[in-house]
């Protein structure tokens, strides 16, 4: 390895004690700590590709779609689209300030690290839609809003698969379905029915219903850019270095494991020999952490993942996460 890159290495991923002596570490640890930078870097670039996609993306659904044809959508952005209908406040001031409470408990629930990155991103938001140009598409109400709704959802869906958000309703959501014993999916539907219900009081019923295409279209696209994922997901995970993602599993990502015996088969006779397979539950918004962290410790795991509709106990959100 270049002397350089091994000086490099560590100085940023290993942890030295003894303050300025000198350590040689051997080569499988030199290795290690490579092929972690060399993760961290492919991850951090792929997020903010990937926000950066989502932001321009949402901006596109809102100034060349919704805003010009007087429509809304649900969550934050839908709140912050009614505002400025209402007051003819400017879009680009009103959507940090109306994520402001989220961004602050996503710092509680989702960890400090979680809380920036979607702070970062929402303030790109709002410096995109102040300082881009985009052009009007159409003035079909239709087109409007089942096109406006598929860039918005596109964004969103963008933000998160690069681990931050541009739209602070899930991460309300999260809080009050641990507080409420209430599922995810129907904590929003909720805060979408009074979003919209007060949309026709205010603006028109016909707008209302738009909206309403608007906010559907969003949300179908929305699942379909993080690959259908629900709000849960349950990870089997099959390694022979078991013990330390389980270790990685409780301690970094803050989740309850199970870990069951078993038997692993490979090979042309099938020879079988005893492993431990592990089993855990996060929420949609942790699953690139997770990744990140198995590819670091063994990148031949084996991972299975599933769709869970709702869980009850467990450490689903015991406390604050790390997303970092």
């Amino acid at each position: 390895m270049h002397p350089l890159l091994t000086q490099i290495l560590t100085q940023t991923t290993l942890k030295q004690k003894g303050g300025d002596q000198e350590k040689r570490y051997s080569d499988y640890v030199l290795a290690s700590a490579y092929r972690k930078f060399r993760i961290n870097t492919i991850r951090f670039v792929k997020d903010i590709l990937l926000v950066t996609i989502g932001i321009f993306s949402a901006a596109f659904g809102l100034k060349g779609f919704l805003l010009a044809n007087h429509f809304i959508d649900g969550g934050a952005t839908g709140i912050s689209l009614l505002v400025s209908e209402l007051t003819q406040l400017p879009l680009y001031l009103l959507v940090p300030v109306v994520n402001i409470p989220f961004i602050i408990l996503a710092c509680h629930v989702m960890g400090r690290s979680f809380a920036i990155k979607t702070a970062i991103a929402i303030a790109g938001l709002s410096l995109v839609l102040a300082s881009v140009s985009f052009p009007d598409v159409t003035d079909d109400n239709l087109l409007v809003a089942v096109f406006g709704g598929f860039f918005l959802g596109a964004g969103i869906g963008f933000a998160i698969r690069g681990g931050a958000v541009i739209d602070g309703t899930e991460v309300l959501a999260i809080y009050l379905g641990k507080k409420l014993g209430a599922t995810i999916g129907d904590i929003i539907i909720v805060i979408n029915v009074i979003i919209f219900s007060v949309a026709a009081w205010l603006l028109s019923v016909e707008i209302a219903l738009y909206s309403m295409i608007t906010y559907l279209a969003a949300s179908k696209t929305l699942d379909f850019i993080v690959e259908g994922i629900e709000e849960y997901i349950g990870v089997t995970i099959v390694s022979s270095h078991c013990e330390e993602i389980r270790r990685m599993i409780v301690g970094t990502m803050g989740r309850g494991v199970t870990v069951y015996s078993g038997k692993r088969g490979h090979g042309k006779r099938g020879a079988t020999r005893e492993i431990d397979i592990i089993y855990t539950v996060i929420t949609r918004l942790e699953v690139s952490k997770l990744n990140t962290e198995i590819e670091k410790i063994d990148p031949a795991a084996f991972v299975v993942m599933h769709s869970v509709k709702d869980t009850r106990g467990g450490m689903i959100k015991k406390r604050p996460l790390d997303h970092g």
